[in-house]
């Protein structure tokens, strides 16, 4: 059975430092593009970044030059490493893992962890 785990949030003060983990298990990790998305409250979950499975990264506007995602294969982790944040960073942050095996999709969700960005 497919799982996402993700670890790593918290109250962090604006300007501040963290980074996020997401465990994966129950598929071929390595054949899957990761992505991180986020929720604040009262809005619609957005893109955060993605990973391909070959290691290729994208971001949104939001996080771009602060955010930077990663990939390990042998560990079946992707994190996200978030800095200089913000206050309109607080959200719910979901691991998503997407991949095709055999013609058929499939598409996986964290539980979520909280990041709050508060003094």
């Amino acid at each position: 059975q497919a799982q996402l785990v993700e670890s790593g949030g918290g109250l962090v003060q604006p300007g501040g430092s963290l980074r996020l983990s997401c465990i994966a298990s129950g598929f071929t990790f390595s054949s899957a593009a990761m992505t991180w998305y986020r929720q604040a409250p009262g809005k619609e979950r957005e893109l955060i970044a993605v990973i391909s499975s070959t290691g290729s990264t994208n971001y949104a506007d939001s996080g771009k030059g602060r955010f930077t995602i990663s990939r390990d294969n042998a560990k079946n982790t992707v994190n996200l490493q978030m800095s200089s944040l913000k206050p309109e960073d607080t959200a719910v942050y979901y691991c998503n893992a997407r991949l095709t095996i055999r013609f058929s999709n499939y598409n996986y969700w964290g539980q979520g962890t909280q990041v709050t960005v508060s003094s």
